[in-house]
């Protein structure tokens, strides 16, 4: 165990070595660069295109959160359902699809029934934040 600790601490050193060279090397060899407080770009900055292309940049950022947030309604929208339909003991949940777009749902598959089609209908129709039900589902035969 003792060996493992100085071969760990040996290890250490030449590492910290290494560095301390190599930072002093590149320092002497005028590799070293000041510090200063420019920005690095040389000649004058447009301060008027920096604010429209930092507005542009905006807009495009809000755009972009608008469809998360849009796409997140609809999965939770779609999660609800199905939720449902899973918790129903009439409607076999694994054979239909719900697709949501906006407020509208659509329902697809097959159903085993006339009272299952309703049941998944108004399942869809009766959850909060649906305005409009497309039905898709095709009865088994």
């Amino acid at each position: 165990m003792r060996t493992l600790g100085a071969l760990v601490v040996t290890v250490l050193l030449i590492v910290v070595a290494f560095v301390g060279v190599s930072y002093i090397a590149g320092y002497w060899s005028g590799r070293h660069v000041p510090e200063t407080n420019t920005v690095g770009t040389t000649g004058k900055v447009d301060v008027n295109a920096a604010r429209e292309r930092g507005a542009e940049v905006g807009e495009k950022v809000a755009v972009a959160a608008e469809k998360v947030k849009e796409s997140a309604a609809e999965a939770a929208l779609t999660s609800k359902i199905k939720a449902k339909m899973v918790l129903d003991d009439y409607v076999k949940a694994r054979a239909i699809d719900v697709t949501t777009d906006g407020t509208t749902v659509t329902l697809s598959g097959r159903v085993r029934s006339a009272e299952e089609h309703d049941r998944a209908m108004r399942i869809a129709r009766e959850t909060s934040g649906v305005t409009r039900v497309v039905d898709h589902l095709s009865m088994e035969r």
